[in-house]
């Protein structure tokens, strides 16, 4: 009897990739000012920079979104999630379509292992249903039918209304504490 897997949807700007460290490093490339984290608690990517103009061109520049470095411990977590879970793409791209290319060279270059299949651009989130929702934005993960996970990130620190993790290390702890404890159910069901 094959058993069915559960399903983990997962973002990538703020989740796979590090947006954050790119809008600082393009930030300071072009201005000279590095805009530290603390500075920018609480306040959405657009407002945290003093060019108020910058970050909505930067995301409108070829080779933004192609050049993101990947978010600590996000390829190996997502190897490690895929032994266990059908793992989907999810990035709501179509805000911005020149980043759809990118987007989708930036996965097969540093997630060569997910299919074409497991990845979704999409323009809202709240189409996609899986069991787990990984994300960084509160417009995303309001809506989810499973359960919702926030990635830490300066802009959302002032929401507290979902599951908040600060690492993939924590990603997966939670998942493998959620595994035990559906299986511990599992088995007191059957004893």
């Amino acid at each position: 009897m094959n058993k069915i897997r559960k399903t983990i949807g997962i973002d990538m700007d703020g989740v796979l990739a590090d947006i954050e460290q790119q809008f600082m490093d393009w930030y300071e490339n072009e201005y000279g000012v590095r805009v530290p984290r603390a500075e920018r608690l609480g306040v959405l990517e657009p407002e945290g920079f003093p060019e108020k103009g910058a970050i909505r061109r930067y995301v409108n520049t070829p080779g933004f979104f192609r050049t993101i470095p990947v978010m600590e411990g996000a390829i190996e977590a997502v190897k490690k999630l895929m032994e266990d879970y059908d793992v989907y793409i999810v990035s709501a791209a179509m805000e911005f379509p020149q980043c759809l290319s990118e987007k989708q060279e930036w996965l097969a270059e540093h997630f060569p292992s997910i299919s074409w299949r497991n990845i979704i651009f999409c323009g809202d989130k709240r189409v996609v249903v899986t069991d787990y929702l990984i994300d960084d934005h509160c417009k995303n993960l309001d809506f989810c039918k499973g359960k919702a996970i926030m990635f830490d990130a300066s802009h959302n620190v002032n929401q507290h209304h979902h599951l908040r993790v600060n690492s993939w290390t924590e990603i997966l702890a939670f998942l493998e504490q959620e595994k035990s404890s559906e299986e511990n159910t599992v088995n007191a069901a059957i004893a």
